[in-house]
Protein backbone atom coordinates (compact mmCIF):
# COMPACT_ATOMS: atom_id res chain seq x y z
CA UNK A 1 0.00 0.00 0.00
CA UNK A 2 1.26 3.16 -1.04
CA UNK A 3 2.09 6.59 1.55
CA UNK A 4 -1.60 8.50 -0.02
CA UNK A 5 -3.36 5.23 -0.16
CA UNK A 6 -2.92 4.92 3.59
CA UNK A 7 -4.19 8.72 3.98
CA UNK A 8 -7.80 7.81 3.93
CA UNK A 9 -7.27 5.60 6.50
CA UNK A 10 -5.62 7.71 8.79
CA UNK A 11 -8.42 10.70 8.39
CA UNK A 12 -11.29 8.43 9.05
CA UNK A 13 -9.61 7.37 12.22
CA UNK A 14 -9.00 11.00 13.20
CA UNK A 15 -12.35 11.88 12.58
CA UNK A 16 -13.62 9.10 14.64
CA UNK A 17 -11.41 9.85 17.39
CA UNK A 18 -12.31 13.77 17.51
CA UNK A 19 -16.04 12.51 18.04
CA UNK A 20 -15.87 11.37 21.30
CA UNK A 21 -13.50 14.34 22.80
CA UNK A 22 -16.23 16.80 23.32
CA UNK A 23 -15.21 18.37 26.94
CA UNK A 24 -17.92 17.61 29.68
CA UNK A 25 -20.56 20.06 31.29
CA UNK A 26 -18.86 21.62 34.65
CA UNK A 27 -22.81 20.69 36.04
CA UNK A 28 -24.07 17.21 35.94
CA UNK A 29 -25.28 16.17 32.16
CA UNK A 30 -29.03 14.78 32.68
CA UNK A 31 -29.92 14.25 28.96
CA UNK A 32 -32.34 11.64 28.50
CA UNK A 33 -33.00 11.03 32.53
CA UNK A 34 -35.90 13.80 33.63
CA UNK A 35 -38.82 14.98 31.53
CA UNK A 36 -38.91 17.94 29.40
CA UNK A 37 -40.04 21.10 30.82
CA UNK A 38 -43.81 21.20 31.28
CA UNK A 39 -46.37 23.35 34.09
CA UNK A 40 -48.87 25.67 34.00
CA UNK A 41 -48.78 28.65 36.21
CA UNK A 42 -49.24 32.33 36.86
CA UNK A 43 -46.03 34.92 36.56
CA UNK A 44 -46.07 36.94 39.28
CA UNK A 45 -44.48 39.54 37.55
CA UNK A 46 -47.67 40.62 35.27
CA UNK A 47 -49.96 38.09 36.68
CA UNK A 48 -49.87 35.94 33.41
CA UNK A 49 -50.89 32.43 32.85
CA UNK A 50 -47.45 30.88 31.46
CA UNK A 51 -46.91 27.16 30.63
CA UNK A 52 -43.44 25.85 29.11
CA UNK A 53 -44.68 26.98 25.52
CA UNK A 54 -43.77 30.41 26.38
CA UNK A 55 -40.44 29.88 27.13
CA UNK A 56 -39.62 27.69 23.78
CA UNK A 57 -37.04 29.01 21.90
CA UNK A 58 -35.18 30.02 24.83
CA UNK A 59 -32.72 28.19 27.57
CA UNK A 60 -34.75 28.04 30.74
CA UNK A 61 -32.83 27.44 34.47
CA UNK A 62 -35.63 25.88 37.25
CA UNK A 63 -34.99 26.48 40.52
CA UNK A 64 -37.30 26.31 43.85
CA UNK A 65 -37.51 28.12 46.42
CA UNK A 66 -39.28 31.18 48.67
CA UNK A 67 -38.65 34.53 49.33
CA UNK A 68 -38.24 34.48 52.73
CA UNK A 69 -35.55 32.52 52.64
CA UNK A 70 -32.34 33.87 54.40
CA UNK A 71 -29.25 32.45 52.51
CA UNK A 72 -29.34 29.43 49.89
CA UNK A 73 -32.29 31.49 48.08
CA UNK A 74 -31.27 34.81 47.28
CA UNK A 75 -27.60 33.45 47.23
CA UNK A 76 -28.39 31.19 44.48
CA UNK A 77 -30.29 33.69 42.41
CA UNK A 78 -27.45 36.12 42.87
CA UNK A 79 -25.48 33.61 41.65
CA UNK A 80 -27.41 33.44 38.46
CA UNK A 81 -28.12 37.09 37.78
CA UNK A 82 -24.18 37.11 37.63
CA UNK A 83 -23.84 34.75 34.89
CA UNK A 84 -26.96 36.22 32.73
CA UNK A 85 -24.55 40.01 33.37
CA UNK A 86 -21.87 37.69 31.94
CA UNK A 87 -24.02 36.53 28.74
CA UNK A 88 -24.57 40.19 28.28
CA UNK A 89 -26.93 40.40 25.31
CA UNK A 90 -27.40 36.67 24.88
CA UNK A 91 -28.80 36.47 27.96
CA UNK A 92 -32.27 37.76 26.25
CA UNK A 93 -32.22 34.38 25.23
CA UNK A 94 -32.16 33.01 29.08
CA UNK A 95 -34.81 32.66 31.11
CA UNK A 96 -34.57 31.96 35.05
CA UNK A 97 -37.89 30.90 36.33
CA UNK A 98 -38.10 30.83 40.28
CA UNK A 99 -40.93 28.59 41.52
CA UNK A 100 -42.37 29.15 44.66
CA UNK A 101 -42.68 26.37 47.07
CA UNK A 102 -44.38 28.85 49.75
CA UNK A 103 -47.36 30.35 47.88
CA UNK A 104 -49.33 31.26 50.89
CA UNK A 105 -46.55 34.03 51.80
CA UNK A 106 -45.45 34.43 48.49
CA UNK A 107 -48.37 36.34 46.60
CA UNK A 108 -47.69 37.16 42.54
CA UNK A 109 -47.28 41.04 44.81
CA UNK A 110 -44.51 40.12 46.89
CA UNK A 111 -42.76 37.53 44.49
CA UNK A 112 -42.88 39.62 41.07
CA UNK A 113 -40.56 42.43 42.81
CA UNK A 114 -38.71 39.95 45.11
CA UNK A 115 -37.09 38.23 41.66
CA UNK A 116 -37.28 41.62 39.76
CA UNK A 117 -34.42 42.76 42.02
CA UNK A 118 -32.23 40.44 40.88
CA UNK A 119 -32.52 40.28 36.94
CA UNK A 120 -35.12 41.06 34.30
CA UNK A 121 -35.09 37.72 33.45
CA UNK A 122 -35.79 36.04 36.20
CA UNK A 123 -39.56 35.50 36.33
CA UNK A 124 -41.63 34.36 39.51
CA UNK A 125 -43.98 31.97 39.27
CA UNK A 126 -46.34 30.68 41.81
CA UNK A 127 -49.80 28.82 41.47
CA UNK A 128 -52.06 26.63 43.06
CA UNK A 129 -50.93 23.63 45.44
CA UNK A 130 -52.03 21.01 43.31
CA UNK A 131 -50.16 22.79 39.93
CA UNK A 132 -46.85 23.14 42.58
CA UNK A 133 -47.15 19.77 43.63
CA UNK A 134 -47.35 18.39 39.94
CA UNK A 135 -44.29 20.16 38.95
CA UNK A 136 -41.92 19.44 42.18
CA UNK A 137 -42.89 15.24 41.99
CA UNK A 138 -42.20 15.73 37.94
CA UNK A 139 -38.57 16.21 38.87
CA UNK A 140 -38.51 14.95 41.97
CA UNK A 141 -38.24 18.30 43.90
CA UNK A 142 -38.80 17.69 48.03
CA UNK A 143 -40.38 20.68 49.86
CA UNK A 144 -42.32 21.23 53.08
CA UNK A 145 -43.93 24.07 54.77
CA UNK A 146 -44.68 23.63 58.32
CA UNK A 147 -47.05 26.57 59.45
CA UNK A 148 -46.63 28.13 62.52
CA UNK A 149 -48.05 26.64 65.61
CA UNK A 150 -47.78 26.90 69.41
CA UNK A 151 -43.84 26.43 70.32
CA UNK A 152 -43.08 26.36 66.36
CA UNK A 153 -42.54 28.96 63.97
CA UNK A 154 -43.03 28.77 60.21
CA UNK A 155 -40.67 26.92 58.54
CA UNK A 156 -40.08 26.18 55.04
CA UNK A 157 -37.69 23.14 53.52
CA UNK A 158 -36.46 22.71 49.96
CA UNK A 159 -34.08 20.61 47.66
CA UNK A 160 -31.55 23.04 45.97
CA UNK A 161 -30.79 21.94 42.79
CA UNK A 162 -30.93 23.95 39.44
CA UNK A 163 -32.12 22.51 36.10
CA UNK A 164 -31.32 23.78 33.27
CA UNK A 165 -33.12 22.88 29.87
CA UNK A 166 -32.38 23.72 25.92
CA UNK A 167 -34.68 25.98 23.75
CA UNK A 168 -36.70 22.60 22.60
CA UNK A 169 -37.37 22.26 26.56
CA UNK A 170 -35.48 19.21 27.11
CA UNK A 171 -33.55 18.48 30.63
CA UNK A 172 -30.09 19.16 29.98
CA UNK A 173 -27.99 20.05 33.25
CA UNK A 174 -28.63 20.04 37.07
CA UNK A 175 -26.55 21.51 39.79
CA UNK A 176 -27.21 21.69 43.34
CA UNK A 177 -24.50 24.20 44.11
CA UNK A 178 -24.37 27.88 41.69
CA UNK A 179 -20.83 28.84 43.13
CA UNK A 180 -18.92 27.77 39.97
CA UNK A 181 -20.42 30.82 37.80
CA UNK A 182 -17.71 30.66 35.33
CA UNK A 183 -18.61 27.04 34.64
CA UNK A 184 -22.55 27.67 34.37
CA UNK A 185 -21.92 30.39 32.63
CA UNK A 186 -19.89 28.13 29.71
CA UNK A 187 -22.16 25.53 30.16
CA UNK A 188 -25.29 28.23 29.58
CA UNK A 189 -23.41 29.27 26.54
CA UNK A 190 -22.99 25.70 25.32
CA UNK A 191 -26.82 25.43 25.45
CA UNK A 192 -27.67 28.76 23.31
CA UNK A 193 -25.59 27.26 20.82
Amino acid sequence: MGRFARLPVLLACLLLLSCGNEKPYHMTDITGAMPKLQFKMERANDHAIVSADSYRGKVVILYFGYTHCPDVCPTTLANLSEVLKRLDTRAYDVSVLFVSVDPDRDTPDVLGPYVRNFAKQIDGLTGPPNGLMALTRRYRVLYSVTKDSPGHPYEVMHSNSVFFFDRSGAARLVTTSTDDIDGITDDVKRLLN
